[in-house]
């Protein structure tokens, strides 16, 4: 048995001990002296936050199927543990061997949102590993970022030796192979960095220089060594159906944030919604076969025992083979207990159809994202939702005997005014006055809406990323408009109205859109004693401020002031696929209240194309199994209709 790095006296005195004992069920255990390669998977935050995370599941699984390599896990210790680890001088360890994270080649911290930086710090500060990528020697782990954040990794860019852009599913064995050679050849940590450069989708930061210009913004970005690329490409899993997915995912021993199996039956989204960086990271849309998700289904509820699947996507309805795949879930699980949860629907006949099938109509509510709350705001950014559409579908469910509705809505969008930010209680409203036509003694109890509003960060590589922020003082009255309006609708005591921390949006924007300037704020904050700012009870705003202005930071440069579409933004050196010239064709039809059709409906010629891949009109599209002869799927992954052929896995 394996010894804890946690005595029993300090496991008694903290929160959720299970957090850090490892051994799960499905936990992938080695004889590190057998390995080659040690990897720590790292997320940076709480573990019942990590282990719902799929990404993590998935490159834990893959990593593993190495025989040379040794894949682990950690999360950010809770408050709790972090101050006795601190006082007693315990390094941070992986769960499954308990062993201090120093001792291992590879530490990868996934970047999921922009709130999770100053626990970044923790995990290389609790670790012993020096936070700055330049002081860290040859004895250190090599810590490398990957995740949506990555898409502008700059405001951490010193404190990571490498980054992994796009999905992990295909680079990160050559990045190993890479690094088994160097060490074979005596190489330095510093000619693996020159050798990692050359393969796609890596970046190393210190291969990069960066100027600027006298009004702060960029002069230059560029490559300092002839190994590192001018632009830095996003790599992609081409063939969805015949790639790495676990068929025995980790089973937490306490209650996850969603203890669930997940299906990801598709990546990317055909809308094109301006405010959405997922939508325009993850494209062309590529599915899954309907038949492989059939097979894993199976596969992992009974690995787990889990009473729920969650179909997992950016837009389920637009997933081709969705009748057939939820018919097969209700027809198999359905009457074994096993809840099926369809987020990311259109509110259509159908989707209310599934609902209603898989839901208890009387507990659950029903979730509409209109975004904007007028006609015009909506054309803005794209969303591809009329009023009818909206009241149309309301009715439908109420129809079918829904009573709670839950509207999520979006504050501080390019060229909101009072009449946009007035449209959203006003058409909450209408959706209650239709519940209310319905004859009293058919109505399912009284109606329960509630209003959501976040505010708006313009994200890199979106058609918004030119655009303004709102002052956390705009954002903050906008709120009071809509409360008051909610207050002064007819059917007021049908709405509840809730609205996003203002102070927590700024800080969203500043390091969505920020540049290496920003190392120092970060440092300066954590040790100052911010972590865990994603968590509202954890959240000090006046730490930051005092961080702020020690730094001299000039947060408005970052997130109020307009971009010129001409100007280098810190992001700018990453191929992401969508080109710069859509995103500001996208951005000037905007600003017309233009709308752009679907990609099903018609290719706008975004750039993804090229990738020739997926349900992209603008590609190519080729057969799954002529990508596997063309070469164009990572390593040499058997698929999985051919294991049972006795295929390896690998």
């Amino acid at each position: 048995m394996k010894k804890l790095a946690l005595s029993d006296e300090i496991l008694l005195t903290i929160d959720k001990p299970a957090r850090y004992l490892g051994n799960e069920v499905n936990v992938i255990t080695k004889d590190k002296g057998k390995v080659d390669i040690r990897f720590c998977m790292c997320f940076p935050d709480v573990y019942e936050i990590g282990m719902s995370h799929l990404g993590i599941q998935i490159l834990y699984d893959m990593l593993n199927q190495r025989e040379d390599t040794w894949c682990e896990r950690v999360y950010s210790p809770w408050v709790d543990l972090d101050r006795i680890m601190r006082e007693r001088k315990i390094p941070l360890f992986a769960l499954e061997s308990q062993d201090p994270l120093g001792d291992f080649d590879f530490l990868g911290i996934t970047l999921q949102y922009e709130m999770c930086y100053t626990n970044v710090l923790q995990v290389l500060d609790l670790s012993g590993i020096p936070i700055y990528a330049r002081d860290r020697d040859e004895g250190d782990p090599l810590v490398i970022g990957g995740g949506p954040c990555a898409a502008n990794p700059e405001p951490l860019a010193d404190f990571f030796d490498l980054f992994y852009m796009g999905e992990g599913e295909t680079s990160y064995f050559a990045l190993l192979d890479a690094w088994k050679a160097n060490k074979a050849q005596g190489g330095s940590r510093f000619d693996f960095l020159i050798k990692a450069a050359g393969i796609p989708g890596i970046y190393v930061p210190c291969l990069y220089d960066v100027a600027y210009k006298e009004d702060g913004t960029l002069e230059s970005f560029g490559p300092n060594h002839p190994a590192a690329p001018a632009r830095v490409e996003k790599q992609m899993v081409f063939d969805l159906s015949h790639t790495f997915y676990p068929e025995k995912p980790l089973l937490p021993f306490i209650k996850a944030t969603q203890d669930r199996v997940v299906l990801e039956i598709q990546r990317g989204c055909i809308r094109g919604c301006r405010f959405c960086q997922a939508g325009m990271l993850y494209r062309p849309t590529r599915q899954r076969d309907v038949e492989m998700l059939k097979e894993r289904a199976c596969q992992m509820i009974a690995a787990t025992g889990h009473e729920e699947i969650s179909l997992s996507s950016l837009s389920s309805s637009d997933y081709t083979e969705l009748p057939e795949l939820v018919d097969f879930l209700i027809e198999n699980f359905g009457n074994k207990g096993v809840n099926l949860s369809l987020p990311s629907l259109r509110i259509d006949a159908f989707s209310l159809d599934v609902m209603s099938k898989v839901q208890d109509i009387r507990k659950s509510s029903l979730t509409f994202a209109p975004e904007a709350g007028t006609q015009r705001m909506r054309n803005v950014i794209n969303k591809g939702l009329t009023e009818e559409d909206i009241l149309s579908g309301a009715g439908q469910a109420f129809d079918g005997g829904w009573s709670k509705v839950k509207l999520y809505f979006m504050l501080g969008l390019p060229s909101e005014t009072e009449e946009d930010i007035r449209g959203i209680p006003r058409l909450a409203e209408k959706i209650a006055r239709r519940y209310y036509e319905i004859p009293k003694d058919q109505r399912n109890g009284k109606c329960q809406i509630t209003i959501s509003t976040s505010f708006f960060v313009p994200k890199p590589f979106t058609p918004f990323q030119w655009a303004s922020m709102n002052t956390r003082e705009e954002f903050l009255e906008k709120a009071h408009t809509v409360n008051q309006e909610v207050k002064e609708q007819l059917n007021r005591k049908s709405m509840k109205y809730n609205w996003h921390e203002a102070d927590v949006s700024i800080l969203e924007g500043l390091f969505a859109r920020g540049d290496r300037r920003l190392s120092g704020l970060l440092l300066e904050a954590y040790q100052s004693g911010c972590l865990f700012d994603s968590w509202t009870e954890c959240f000090h705003m006046e730490r930051w401020e005092k961080a702020i202005e020690k730094t001299g930071t000039d947060v408005a440069f970052y997130t109020s002031r307009k971009r010129k579409t001409d100007e280098i933004l810190p992001w700018d050196f990453l191929d992401v696929g969508v080109t710069k010239e859509f995103l500001k064709r996208e951005w000037e039809k905007s600003q017309q209240e233009a709308i752009t059709l679907n990609c099903r409906q018609q290719c706008q010629g975004c750039g993804a194309g090229r990738y020739g891949a997926g349900v992209c009109p603008g590609g190519k599209e080729r057969p799954e199994m002529k990508l596997k002869e063309e070469g164009k799927l990572p390593g040499d992954i058997v698929p999985w209709k051919e294991k049972e052929k006795g295929g390896s896995a690998l």
